[in-house]
């Protein structure tokens, strides 16, 4: 996937809930409020999603681009189908 393809797929993610997983095996879980072109993103509120299926809160976190293996939208926006 190209990198305008993924930011265009982030952009069309502001304000969704997404599903970010992280290069340690964690997996974070929040609404998109911002990234950059370095795929850096901000989630807030974010929680990190335990193995036993419970939750943590974390409020307001910046991932590292070059921490993310994996960033998963829940849904896309209205109109946003492909």
């Amino acid at each position: 996937m190209s990198t305008d393809i993924s930011l265009r797929l982030l952009d069309r993610s502001l304000g969704n809930q997404v599903l970010v997983r992280l290069r340690n095996g964690r997996l974070v879980r929040g609404v998109l409020v911002g990234f950059d072109r370095h795929m850096n993103v901000v989630l807030n509120p974010a929680e990190e999603v335990l193995q036993d299926g419970n939750s943590v809160r974390l409020g307001t976190v910046l991932v590292r681009g070059d921490n993310i293996v994996m960033l998963s939208p829940s849904r896309l926006r209205e109109g946003d189908q492909k």
